[in-house]
């Protein structure tokens, strides 16, 4: 007999009731370091003091209304994401997916509205992960994703990731954008290299094409900066964000340049909760953070400190692991023996610490922004502890 509950996911018998800072505690009162932040989301930690006084006052004021009325912080978030980024204009969701279906249809939009409506297709890569939604497996085509879903959506071509040559073969006269993650997460923790992403900007800028940045997970801060394609200074026409622009509260946000977004008219797109009172106060919360003067110095110190313990502890554990992936906090440790990641990433939660699967082969670490050394130190602790056991 099917459960109440839609049996989508394989849990462990865990039930956490609280969050403080970098810790979670379970039912029984065990502590756990929490390095995966619920999938990148939690980048503030747990129940951070400001987020939670901000969203207890706007609680006891009104939590929702409709897009049918002005909300003040959604125009006050929109203005202080496009003074913050390349964007000129936003639209706020409640998902990274939702933001991804938004930036497909921008770039569907900008050239039907320019007199190019056979330009449709977008260029994505393999090991992208762009969301769950049928269009976002469309645009990534992993497998385990697309199984059973048949058949998918068309309108994307996918090429080798990092390769610039394969994008050139890969357009044709309906190609209308280009959609990549700077670093991608779900793949395997690969970052794309700025030579790149300077490549995709200058092939799009060649052929009236689009540049999308899927910027849900390694957005928002968790490489040092508050989007990750900052490092490589290429600016994409469009990016997708989400995760730790809510620090736990559903947000999502579609970023664009005016032009393509002055195709958007009324009427082309809506959501019902997308951008509520509730979920505007939050996120303004978390800017308020963010933008503080050094925060995102101590990410980048703090990033450069826990992947010197890691390449320090991968050097020491050549049996188990070949090498550190990623960029800032969005870190990766690529296993020797097949599914080893996964083995591991329980092995080590039964000793406290919280880590994540990636694909090929990646035990993936996604710390909160907000880690001190302490908790670097606790976490290789933890690590040296359970990979002496793994090594016999």
């Amino acid at each position: 007999m099917i459960p109440a509950l839609m049996p989508l996911h394989v849990r462990p018998d865990l039930v956490f009731e609280r969050g403080e800072g970098c810790y979670l505690f379970d039912t029984d009162g065990n502590r756990y370091l929490d390095f995966i932040c619920g999938i990148g989301v939690t980048g503030l930690g747990h129940c951070h003091p400001h987020l939670v006084a901000v969203l207890t006052e706007q609680a006891g004021k009104v939590w929702h209304n409709s897009n049918l009325f002005r909300i003040a912080d959604q125009e006050r978030l929109a203005e202080r994401l496009v003074a913050a980024t390349f964007a000129d204009t936003a639209f706020f969701f409640n998902s990274g997916s939702e933001a991804i279906e938004c930036s497909i249809k921008v770039v569907r939009k900008h050239h039907d509205t320019v007199g190019n409506p056979e330009r449709y297709r977008i260029i994505t890569f393999a090991g992208a992960f762009h969301g769950r939604t049928m269009a976002a497996i469309s645009a990534g085509r992993q497998a385990k994703h697309t199984d059973g879903f048949e058949p998918l959506l068309d309108g994307f071509d996918r090429v080798p990731f990092g390769d610039l040559e394969a994008v050139r073969a890969a357009i044709g006269s309906e190609t209308a954008g280009i959609m990549v993650e700077p670093v991608q997460g779900e793949g395997g923790i690969f970052p794309a290299d700025d030579a790149f992403l300077s490549g995709l900007r200058q092939i799009a800028d060649e052929h009236g094409l689009l540049l999308v940045f899927d910027e849900v997970q390694c957005g928002m801060g968790r490489t040092g900066k508050l989007l990750a394609h900052e490092w490589s200074g290429v600016e994409p026409d469009i990016a997708a964000i989400a995760k730790a622009l809510g620090g736990g509260f559903p947000v999502g946000a579609c970023l664009a340049k005016e032009t393509p977004a002055s195709a958007m008219t009324v009427g082309s797109h809506g959501t019902t909760f997308g951008g509520n009172p509730l979920a505007m106060a939050v996120a303004n919360a978390v800017l308020d953070v963010f933008l503080t003067d050094g925060f995102f110095a101590h990410v980048c110190e703090m990033a450069e400190l826990f992947r010197e313990r890691l390449e320090s502890f991968v050097a020491g554990n050549l049996s188990l692991f070949e090498s550190v992936r990623g960029k800032g906090l969005m870190l990766g440790l690529k296993c020797c023996d097949d599914g080893a990641n996964t083995d591991l990433m329980v092995a080590l939660r039964e000793r406290g610490l919280l880590a994540g699967p990636a694909g090929d082969n990646v035990l993936r670490f996604l710390p909160p922004l907000i880690i001190e050394p302490a908790q670097i130190d606790e976490a290789l602790d933890i690590l040296e502890t359970t990979c002496t056991e793994f090594r016999g």
